[in-house]
């Protein structure tokens, strides 16, 4: 059998700061991804000439997690994917025990969940919960969620929807094969907590969810997203939920 080839993705849109934190971190890992695919959702000269200097593959995709998700993944040449936000933490054996996985059958999996930044009581719960959740349901997209090429295609893979996106490929892959969560974590940017307030973004996140599960389509859940997003959007955060 011969050896598996790494291709990680990633969409960005207005992220270039944190992008140019996870390129080095992506290629110091053992052993580094075979490619790094950023599919921009607004195709950035900034971005392309960060890619260029990082040696990653630049890919125009229109704006939205789920589209340049599935632009990414048609454009990486790699066996396996491993889908990334831009703003993720790695740790340093992550490619190692994403690929043993791959190795020992896995048809995809994701990361165990954990907040960036101190350790502190709040976040350690509010993660295990992640955690827990992800285990009997669905992981999302911030976990760092991987699968073999071959799986990927036969579930179908992402749709273009700008939420949820994650729900349905995982569902397939789970038809077609293992799906593992691996014991090494993604750290989490709490950006998104600390902008919204953490209450309020833990609640939110459950009725989107609660919301999706009662069948509200994808793009409707975003437009009622971006409507409670008016201090970030006031503080020019345009960045993808």
């Amino acid at each position: 059998m011969s050896a598996a080839v790494l291709s990680v993705v990633v969409p960005v849109l207005h992220d270039t700061d944190a992008l140019a934190r996870l390129l080095p971190a992506l290629a110091a890992l053992d052993p580094p991804p075979a490619e790094v695919v950023v599919a921009d959702g607004a195709d950035e000269p900034a971005c392309r000439a960060l890619c260029a200097r990082h040696c990653a593959r630049h890919v125009a995709a229109p704006a939205g997690r789920g589209a340049q998700l599935a632009a990414g993944a048609r454009a990486a040449t790699g066996s396996v994917l491993w889908f990334l936000h831009a703003d993720a933490g790695v740790e340093p054996g992550a490619t190692r025990a994403l690929l043993g996985a791959v190795a020992a059958g896995a048809a995809g999996g994701c990361f165990r969940f954990r907040f960036a930044g101190p350790a502190r009581a709040g976040r350690a719960l509010l993660a295990a919960l992640v955690n827990a959740r992800a285990r009997i349901g669905v992981p999302y997209g911030d976990q760092g969620l991987f699968a073999t090429r071959a799986a990927y295609d036969a579930a179908g893979g992402f749709p273009a929807d700008p939420l949820f996106e994650e729900v349905p490929l995982v569902r397939g892959l789970r038809r077609h094969g293992p799906f593992v969560m691996l014991p090494l974590p993604v750290h989490v940017s709490t950006r998104r907590w600390e902008r919204d307030g953490w209450l309020r973004r833990t609640l939110g996140n459950r009725l989107l969810a609660l919301a999706y599960m009662a069948g509200a389509s994808p793009a409707d859940l975003a437009r009622r997203y971006r409507s409670h997003r008016a201090a970030g959007d006031a503080a020019g955060d345009t960045r993808n939920p």
